[in-house]
């Protein structure tokens, strides 16, 4: 067969292109000139929703809803900071791209037109002789022997692609739902109840949720501010002068979850000044010496007390150089006392140099605020969980306080480590996007104002929710004795699909035919490259795979202008070696 036949021709299929997949197109095209120069390759994109943007990001969706990040922080592009082997090319963060102020909280439409761009100017940037294909269809299956050509099955085709390599760029999935949420689905359904599980609230239906009536929401981070959005704009209120002004058409939401209280705001303020020199405690070297440990390692035991060092060390520095008037130490003293301390002779220094509680850094009472507190009623407790937001949002906007901005800088650098760990379970995860990936400061106000026109009702910290004698009935320790009914429940936050309850068919079935998993059901791949392991760890020649469903996750798909990119390293990585297998592929053909 000659290289003109599409049959013969090297074929790479990418499953997802929505961010992640074009970001990966982004390091073929940048990768290509010196890897794949001169050789035809077909790149076979397939997702049921648009290129660029994909599911998530996708152009056709409420203009209500915002990003959670301001423009100039957000990036598709690579930099000199991106610890990879391919080239850098540098490209617009979002807000050189549309012209707008760096400081505006984007529409998701926006983005989604900007990753559209991004895009297509990766397809523009390919050598000659590559071509992209888009198959709007979802990938069912894949097969194929691991030395052989593999065949990826569409929905609604008979044929399947052929696929030399194939990656998976899945993006987050639906799930199947686990036996809490089944028992709670099918209690609402035998008693005329409303039931809405995980989801991606974009795509929810909340026509069932009626004006007026009560609503039990289970979940405080970012689905919950979205949820609120389309709730209240969406049903056509509006907010005047800090005030809300109802349409009638709202439902009364009662919200809680397992800290009671929502994420913090975003940083108001800029940086400026002398930043904190990360990684410092925890590095590549440290890294290294936990992978090497026969034993493995625990997370608690072994990694957040280095985490925890850090942070603090971030803390500290913004302090003790930007605020010095506030310590009673010079920071050369502190910060060689503090290097050689750990626990409680850490905290004995700060004590000692930094006379002001509220200056020092408690992890703990930012993680769980509302632990040990407790309120006599529900209406003291509105009233004090609305002097927790204003409090927060009063300090996210004072530059007084920039060491808060230095923790969230040490916590994107701890992430870029902590990636190299793979599975380290879900509390992490939780724990940086409570503290580093909060709402806009205009969005809790709105929620502020909610709650004092009535339509928003907080719930308290540890929620649970029973379903019983016809209803569904939350209750909190913050409020001891006080019951919420009601006869819908929202649970407000995305699925959480392993593996094996993942409502993707592809996955699911790979992992039946025996890629591995971790205890938390993400796939696992090798930490290099992003190839899929089997389970004796055996990486697969031809599979790939990136994204929140593997063991290799990064902070996102996108990410702040010079800040290392973690998805972007792996990006490359991923790129360099499927070029070089296509390569070494094409040339045996030849001979």
């Amino acid at each position: 067969m000659s290289a003109q036949d599409p049959a013969a021709r090297p074929s790479l299929v990418i499953v997802g292109a929505g961010p992640r997949g074009t970001g990966l197109l982004e390091r073929i095209a940048a990768n290509a000139p010196e890897l794949y120069a001169g050789s035809d390759l077909d790149i076979h994109l397939v997702d049921p929703y648009p290129p660029g943007g994909g599911r998530i990001w996708r152009e056709e969706q409420s203009p209500l809803l915002w990003m959670n990040s301001q423009a100039q922080d957000v990036t598709m592009y690579t930099d000199e900071t991106v610890a990879m082997a391919g080239p850098v090319r540098e490209g617009p963060t979002l807000h050189e791209w549309a012209g707008i102020d760096g400081r505006t909280f984007a529409g998701r439409r926006r983005q989604g037109a900007y990753l559209r761009w991004v895009f297509e100017q990766a397809v523009a940037a390919l050598p000659p002789g590559i071509h992209v294909h888009h198959h709007p269809r979802r990938a069912v299956r894949v097969d194929g022997p691991r030395e052989g050509r593999q065949q990826v099955w569409l929905a609604g085709r008979d044929r399947p692609l052929p696929a030399d390599v194939v990656v998976l760029a899945l993006g987050h999935l639906d799930a199947e739902l686990d036996p809490e949420q089944s028992a709670l689905s099918a209690y609402a359904h035998d008693h005329g109840l409303v039931h809405l599980p995980p989801d991606f609230t974009a795509d929810s239906d909340l026509s069932a949720l009626a004006p007026g009536e009560p609503v039990l929401v289970r979940g405080f981070g970012l689905a919950f501010v979205d949820l609120v959005v389309l709730l209240t704009e969406g049903r056509g209120g509006r907010f005047e002068r800090g005030e809300y002004v109802p349409s009638g058409r709202e439902p009364v939401l009662h919200v809680g979850s397992r800290r009671g209280v929502p994420y913090h705001s975003k940083i108001g303020y800029a940086w400026e000044g002398e930043r904190p020199p990360l990684p410092r405690f925890l590095g590549p070297a440290e890294i290294d010496g936990l992978l090497a440990r026969p034993a493995g390692f625990d997370f608690r035991r072994d990694v957040w007390p280095l985490v925890e060092k850090e942070l603090g060390f971030a803390h500290y520095h913004r302090l003790f150089t930007a605020h010095p008037d506030r310590t009673r130490m010079a920071w050369t003293d502190f910060e060689e006392k503090y290097a050689a301390g750990d626990g409680a002779g850490i905290s004995a220094l700060v004590a000692s140099a930094v006379p002001d509680p509220a200056d020092r850094l408690d992890l703990a009472a930012l993680d769980r605020p509302l632990d040990g507190v407790r309120y006599s009623s529900p209406e003291e407790f509105q009233e004090g969980l609305r002097t927790y937001i204003e409090e927060d949002l009063t300090r996210r906007h004072d530059v007084a306080h920039s060491p808060d901005l230095a923790v969230f800088l040490g916590l994107l650098s701890v992430y870029g480590q902590l990636v190299r760990l793979g599975d380290i379970g879900s509390w992490w995860h939780g724990f940086f996007s409570h503290l580093a990936s909060g709402p806009p400061g205009p969005r809790l106000r709105q929620l502020l104002a909610l709650s004092r026109a009535g339509i928003l009702s907080f719930v308290g910290a540890d929620m649970t929710v029973v379903a019983e004698d016809g209803v569904f009935r939350a209750r909190s320790a913050t409020v001891p004795g006080s019951v919420t009914e009601a006869r819908a429940l929202v649970e407000a936050r995305l699925p959480h699909p392993t593996a094996e309850r993942t409502g993707d068919s592809l996955l699911r079935a790979l992992y039946a035919e025996g890629a591995a998993a971790t205890p938390e059901g993400l796939l696992a791949v090798h930490p290099g490259d992003g190839r899929i392991l089997d389970r004796s760890g055996t990486p697969h020649p031809r599979r790939f795979a990136l994204g929140p469903h593997t063991d290799a996750r990064g902070s996102g798909a996108f990410t702040r202008p010079r800040t290392g990119g973690p998805a972007f390293q792996q990006n490359d990585a991923a790129a360099r070696a499927a070029l070089a297998f296509l390569r070494a592929l094409s040339c045996r053909v030849a001979a």
